[in-house]
């Protein structure tokens, strides 16, 4: 009787180094798996340090010293001077609320009539929504310097369609009283058609349901739209709030420069303005720096309240 010896496999041969192996790439593996999603971020976060926060520290750097922007001439360190002289002068105090009547007058373009057309025109459909979306987002699309191009000559004092229908002869770019409503009303024109494309966004986003359990229960349209449509908007509301408050400045930048050069008088003269002609055209660079280290902390301040206000809002609501 014969027995049958199967060949067992021979098992391999265990080295020391096999387990520090193991053990070294599962932890190169768990570390790329943490650092995956920031290895997708590092070109965004490596343009945000260069073209936003390293400009920032020099701005710092710079509204400690006096320069005249002349390669020629060195650097003169003066510590807090510029922000002490900024303080002094009256046309930053003027300026400044310049911009808080530009925001102001223009929250009504970028919060009231987008809400005020896109509850008018959300039955519309089809075609004509497709029509009346590019029409009205048109403005948006031109440049802002053509867009001056043509308000300054339906603005025009003798030939201008508006003082025509008026039957006027009014300078309104070049009068005190009115120069920086026209750039304001510019302004409103050209951002209204795309903060009413957000509103219809986020109108979109919102849930059918809860309107339609609104229905059920007896309510009416005007109930609806003012306790459940609004206060669902109210991100993207607080979202064109913040653009307005933290972009209408140099939004009219190009419009200023091209229609009025801050005047007459400096009544179009905003914040903004004043800043780059400290540097540009006064050649103060320090002050200029300084005025721009001043706004980014002020509006950043209020930036952050506003988004401090709205998550307690939303809190509230919840």
């Amino acid at each position: 009787m014969f027995v049958s010896v199967l060949d067992r496999p021979v098992p391999a041969k265990v080295t020391a180094s096999e387990p520090t192996r193991t053990i070294r790439d599962s932890s190169f593996a768990r570390v790329l798996r943490v650092a995956q999603p920031y290895l997708y971020l590092t070109p965004a976060i490596a343009l945000l340090v260069v073209w936003t926060y390293r400009p920032l520290v020099q701005a710092a750097q710079l509204s400690t010293y006096s320069w005249n922007l002349l390669p020629t001439t060195p650097m003169q360190a003066v510590g807090a001077d510029n922000y002490r002289r900024l303080l002094e002068l009256p046309a930053v105090g003027d300026s400044i609320w310049r911009t808080i009547v530009l925001i102001l007058a223009l929250l009504p373009f970028s919060i009231v009539l987008p809400v005020v057309i896109s509850f008018a025109t959300r039955g519309v459909h089809g075609r004509a929504r497709v029509m009346y979306q590019s029409i009205i987002f048109a403005p948006f699309l031109i440049a802002p310097v053509a867009g001056a191009a043509v308000w300054q000559w339906l603005l025009d004092p003798s030939a201008g369609i508006v003082n025509r229908i008026l039957g006027s002869d009014r300078n309104w770019i070049q009068d005190t009283a009115t120069a920086q409503w026209v750039i304001i009303i510019i302004t409103g024109w050209h951002f209204l058609g795309f903060a009413v494309l957000v509103v219809s966004a986020g109108m979109a986003g919102v849930n059918s349901d809860y309107s339609e359990a609104a229905q059920m229960d007896g309510a009416s349209r005007w109930q609806i739209d003012r306790w459940i449509t609004l206060p669902l908007l109210s991100p993207t509301l607080v979202f064109l709030t913040l653009m307005t408050v933290l972009l209408s400045a140099q939004w009219t930048f190009p419009l200023i420069d091209t229609l009025t050069q801050g005047g007459p008088s400096q009544s179009t003269t905003n914040i903004y303005y004043l800043l780059w002609d400290y540097g540009f055209h006064s050649f103060d660079a320090g002050l200029s720096a300084a005025a721009g280290i001043v706004l980014f902390v002020g509006f950043g301040a209020v930036a952050g309240a506003l988004v401090w206000l709205s998550e307690r809002i939303t809190f509230h609501d919840n």
